[in-house]
């Protein structure tokens, strides 16, 4: 009823009088009163239709009536279906890929403190029978005569706790049964729901969380469990999202600016570039409109296409017909430190390595001093600084790729593990894209992972010299599972082993040149190196001896020759002076013993 709630006025005529419009007034006030009372009448609470949740002020219901008690919050419920699907794949999945042994037992016991983590006053116990029943064995050869009494191991029995209360008892299945254990477990997790408040605050989500957390705390640092939302903004960290164009966008006034381009998108391809105005999108101007809406507009199904409209400042808009795809997020980002050519990798995604690729093509295509015109692919730079600070690693493959951009032959990196599909020997050939070009990698204590499998192979085979200060030394590998509810189990299952054989898990990456050390100890090492000498060789050559297992206090004992630190400026000024100087560049990579001394050679 559009019309409904417009007021009303009333005009009375200025010839009447006083008398009359008092008894106007006063009958209208009447007729307003019963009108109230009727409507009041007719909007008591009957339990159906739009208005009957409506508070009525007031009005009281009539006495025969009987009033609707207001709905009861829906209670948390356990999904024990879905929890017994996970805990089934979750215990296939990690028994035959953990680095060290492990039955279906272990994780579930393990996972079930989850429970208390949650909930303090639970506990879960284990208890071995002393006593044992009595069994009858039959001799060989005979029925009945010479059976003898013998005493059958009981089997140990699970229990859930609250306090002094026994809330669930079961005797343990057989080791091997991973159904078992999941109906085990999801039946302890039920009957805790049932008495604890707390773990009914949490959700039934929090107890997969909570049993997961608990079984890696007796693994390793790095395997996890990822719920079904965090698993989702995970896999898009790796992948990208779906139905993009590979477009950041900003404003300028009333103008949508470009200001960055995926290398890895459509958008890039077609030739898009940043400063750009986009000034459509399918035939929608986006003059005036705010970048996050017009970033909204250009997001779609996958495959789907776009139309935009894009002009250089002070030329016509050009179309551009796109078609949406799923764009990784960029993680390498090119500038420039005078004649060198720096490229910071904020982290490896799948297409991180198609991204270096890209921008050193470019590179070697520029002319120089030594080759005004080079023929394509043939250009030599002055230098490239691989900038790895920071970088937490990612995708084992593309750093593995990364590196045979620069290399020409040789091992990257080694795998080894107690799953034989975790052994794998990452050799590369091809050629140095670069032809030659000096390479420098920083890093530093935040470095990890697959930077650190691409600094130590471009270091071993003496392609590149790394500066900075000692990495995190994350030398385990992760494989992924995706479980029944969308979540993911992230196992360990393999550890890395770096060309010349050292063990990357612990040890992290020695530089060739120490930037942690104080502004003077650096200045010392470059000159050094100019010199002809490495005041780290020691250290290097220290670091690239270990052999795995390392103990803690001779790990302890390398690295302190060089601690963990932030990245500053030191290391790029330390970086340009390195490449500015063959003569240092060339000490600096000697001072890593030989690959033919590796072990795997």
């Amino acid at each position: 009823m559009r019309h409904a709630a417009r007021p009303v006025t009333f005009f009375m005529p200025r010839s009447r009088k006083a008398a009359c419009r008092v008894a106007l007034c006063l009958a209208f006030c009447i007729f307003v009163l019963a009108l109230h009372s009727r409507r009041a009448e007719a909007q008591a609470p009957t339990g159906a239709g739009p208005d009957a949740a409506r508070p009525v002020e007031a009005t009281p219901a009539p006495a025969t009536s009987t009033a609707v008690p207001p709905a009861a919050p829906v209670p948390p419920v356990f999904s024990a279906s879905i929890t017994r699907d996970v805990l089934i794949a979750a215990l296939g999945f990690l028994e035959p890929r953990t680095l060290e042994a492990h039955s279906a037992r272990d994780f579930c016991v393990w996972g079930l403190d989850g429970l208390t983590a949650i909930d303090p006053t639970l506990s879960v116990t284990v208890t071995q029978p002393t006593t044992a029943a009595p069994a009858v064995v039959h001799a060989p050869g005979t029925a009945t005569a010479a059976d003898k009494p013998v005493d059958a191991p009981l089997p140990a029995t699970l229990s859930v706790l609250q306090g002094q209360t026994v809330l669930f008892s079961r005797a343990l299945p057989a080791a091997g049964s991973h159904s078992a254990w999941a109906d085990l477990v999801t039946a302890a997790m039920q009957a805790a729901w049932q008495h604890s408040s707390t773990l009914r605050d949490a959700g039934s989500d929090a107890l997969l969380q909570g049993f997961f957390d608990e079984l890696f705390n007796h693994l390793d640092p790095y395997s996890r469990y990822l719920g079904p939302s965090p698993a989702t903004s995970d896999r898009t960290r790796r992948t990208g999202s779906t139905g993009t164009v590979g477009l950041s966008l900003g404003q300028s006034g009333r103008t949508i600016v470009i200001t960055a381009v995926n290398a890895n998108g459509p958008a890039w391809e077609a030739g898009v570039d940043t400063g750009e105005h986009l000034v459509s999108v399918n035939g929608r101007s986006t003059h005036g409109q705010d970048a996050a809406t017009v970033q909204d507009w250009l997001e779609g199904d996958e495959h789907s296409s776009v139309t935009l409209g894009i002009a250089a400042k002070g030329h016509r808009p050009t179309a551009y017909r796109l078609q949406r795809v799923q764009v990784p997020p960029e993680t390498v980002f090119a500038s420039t430190e005078g004649p060198f050519t720096v490229l910071r990798v904020s982290s490896f995604s799948t297409q991180t390595a198609e991204e270096i690729s890209q921008y050193i093509d470019q590179v070697v295509d520029e002319p120089t001093p030594d080759a005004p015109t080079p023929a394509p692919g043939k250009g030599k730079a002055a230098g490239i600084i691989l900038d790895l600070r920071g970088d937490r690693g990612g995708v084992l493959q593309q750093a593995v790729t990364t590196a045979a951009l620069l290399l020409d032959h040789g091992v990257a990196v080694t795998t080894q593990g107690r799953n034989p599909l975790a052994n794998h020997i990452w050799a590369v050939q091809g050629g140095d894209m670069t032809n030659g070009t000096p390479v420098v990698v920083l890093v530093d204590g935040r470095t990890a992972s697959a930077a650190e499998i691409l600094a130590s192979a471009l270091a071993d085979h003496r392609r590149a010299v790394v500066i900075g200060s000692e990495t995190l030394g994350k030398g385990l590998v992760q494989v992924i599972g995706q479980m029944p509810n969308g979540g993911e189990l992230f196992v360990t299952w393999s550890r890395n082993q770096a060309p010349l054989g050292w063990p990357i898990q612990g040890l992290g990456v020695m530089p060739q040149i120490c930037t942690s050390l104080g502004a003077e100890a650096l200045q010392a090492q470059l000159s050094a190196l100019k010199a002809g000498n490495s005041l780290q060789g020691e250290a290097v050559q220290m670091a690239r001896g270990a052999r795995y297992p390392v103990p803690v206090a001779k790990i302890l004992e390398i690295r302190k020759h060089c601690p963990a630190a932030i990245g500053s400026d030191a290391d790029m000024d330390a970086a340009k002076a390195l490449l500015s100087s063959p003569a240092a560049y060339k000490a600096a990579l000697e001072s890593v013993p030989d690959e033919n001394s590796a072990p795997l050679h």
